[in-house]
């Protein structure tokens, strides 16, 4: 079953107004229950519109989202329940760390779920674990933290909540190299240890290619595609003709096809391409 859906999905920003914009334009789709999900679309696109949807920020013009199966909107009086199971977690989270120390920040989601401390306890742990995050630290201020350190507590505070879907807007923003790679990796852990949804919505081509199962573009209010990784790479043409990028090695692999060295449309991962070069240099090697 889908843990997460939407039908025919539309929201208007003010509506009957000179200023009135169809941000999402009758989107539907489902999202099954432990899929990590790579959000992509150009600015203006309506993809951050649409995860706000989600998790009950925004509330349709018209149409419906379901969490397993449910309508959330069924009972507005519920819609905090649905924020404790859809968790969002927006870019540049640590600007909005506050408490005195790392454990307390961890622990102010699962506090407010009305948990008893052994409960918050055992979770601020397992998902500072999770995260990357040294247990010496949990002590200590998150203002005397680095910059990706910082980012990290944000994101365990939402992470500590257990939410079913963990939906994540442009979590690697502004990072160095080294810093997106060990955030994607915690996130990789957490998704190995608790087996929820993942969202991530990025401009980075690589860092969707190498982390998510699936891929939903969204173009002009309009849901494009969602498809596996794998298809909606090999639409590279399409993507690039909507304002998208690709993968850096999907292009290179695009101009050897042109130049008559077809290895197909699937490449997107360093990984994938140095097999198949390895591979074909085997191939000529044997011939």
């Amino acid at each position: 079953m889908a843990i997460l859906e939407t039908q025919e999905l539309t929201y208007t920003y003010s509506v009957g107004t000179p200023f009135e914009k169809t941000a999402v334009d009758h989107v539907s789709l489902k999202i099954e229950e432990g899929e990590m999900v790579g959000v992509m679309g150009h600015t203006g696109s309506g993809k951050s519109t649409l995860i706000q949807h989600f998790n009950g920020l925004l509330k349709p013009t018209s149409g419906k989202v379901l969490l397993e199966g449910k309508d959330i909107w069924a009972d507005k009086d519920k819609i905090r329940d649905v924020r404790f199971k859809v968790g969002l977690v927006f870019q540049y989270p640590e600007y909005q760390i506050f408490e005195e120390t790392v454990y307390k920040d961890i622990a102010f989601g699962p506090k407010n779920m009305g948990l008893d401390e052994a409960e918050i306890k055992r979770r601020v742990y397992e998902t500072a674990h999770d995260i990357g995050l040294k247990e010496e630290l949990l002590e200590r201020s998150p203002f005397e933290l680095s910059g990706g350190q910082k980012r990290r507590v944000a994101i365990a505070g939402v992470m500590a909540m257990e939410p079913k879907v963990l939906i994540l807007d442009e979590p690697t923003a502004g990072l160095d190299p080294a810093g997106r790679d060990k955030i994607l990796d915690h996130i990789r852990r957490y998704h190995e240890r608790t087996k929820n949804t993942i969202l991530i919505v990025s401009h980075s081509m690589e860092d969707i290619a190498t982390f998510a199962d699936k891929i939903l573009v969204m173009s002009k209010a309009k849901l494009f595609c969602y498809d596996e990784t794998v298809n909606v790479f090999a639409r590279a043409d399409e993507i690039s003709d909507i304002g998208l990028d690709v993968p850096q090695i999907t292009k290179v692999f695009g101009e050897l096809r042109r130049r008559g060295l077809d290895f197909g449309k699937e490449v997107y991962t360093v990984g994938y391409a140095r097999d198949l070069l390895l591979k074909h240099l085997k191939d000529r090697e044997v011939r």
